[in-house]
């Protein structure tokens, strides 16, 4: 429990190295916390390291720590024991380090990936909203059901790179009759895409889930 907030640092990962460092500074914890012996000489290394003691307090700190942990040759011995010792009590922490590491990678994976489609959404949103106020002398706004079917497309975008949601992108793509499902702007009809739909639920639930599994939301990814 103590090690909780420790990895929680997953959600903010964004590359495999990145991933890695909380991994290991998840194990560190765990040494400190259920094998002291095993802990001692990895702490002297820490501390009578001077590249740690530069980077306290900043951006840097826990990647140098973790850095000079992993050059103590004690470092692997350390991490088998803290293993097995978690294994007694029947709990395995690679597989539950490894589901972290692999949703938060296929998340990371698809918000890059749809990237590029989202910028294009929310350019044309604010350059739509722009060019109403222009012609009405109105308050510039981005009307609501605007930003939904954005928002639809851009989570079919996400869906594209999620094999799971193979299926449930396949059956969309049919519904809304793209020619090139890979391009959902390409013949957009925004009458076909009823967010109502039992088809989009199956996938707008099935994202959401991909969300939480990678430590992340689709309102707080669609907002970065």
């Amino acid at each position: 429990n103590r090690q909780r907030g420790t990895l929680a640092g997953f959600a903010k990962c964004n590359n495999q190295d990145e991933l890695d460092i909380v991994r290991d500074a998840f194990y560190l914890g765990l040494l400190h916390d259920l094998c002291p012996l095993e802990y001692k000489p990895i702490a002297a290394q820490i501390v009578t390291d001077t590249s740690v003691a530069d980077t306290t307090n900043t951006s840097r700190g826990m990647e140098s720590m973790i850095q000079s942990a992993r050059a103590s040759p004690k470092w692997n011995d350390a991490v088998q024991v803290v293993k097995k010792k978690a294994k007694g009590v029947g709990s395995d922490l690679e597989s539950i380090w490894k589901s972290l590491e692999q949703g938060r990678l296929e998340w990371i994976q698809a918000v890059n990936n749809a990237h590029p489609i989202k910028d294009f959404l929310k350019n044309a949103l604010t350059k739509g909203a722009a060019a109403e106020k222009k012609a009405s002398s109105n308050q510039q706004t981005i009307l609501d059901g605007d930003i939904s079917d954005a928002k639809m497309i851009w989570i079919y975008g996400l869906s594209l790179n999620i094999t799971a949601l193979q299926q449930a992108t396949n059956s969309w793509a049919k519904i809304v009759r793209m020619s090139n499902p890979t391009e959902p702007l390409v013949g957009y009809q925004p009458e076909l895409w009823d967010p109502r739909l039992d088809e989009w639920r199956v996938l707008d639930l099935g994202i959401q889930a991909v969300a939480e599994q990678g430590g992340s939301t689709l309102e707080t990814t669609w907002d970065a």
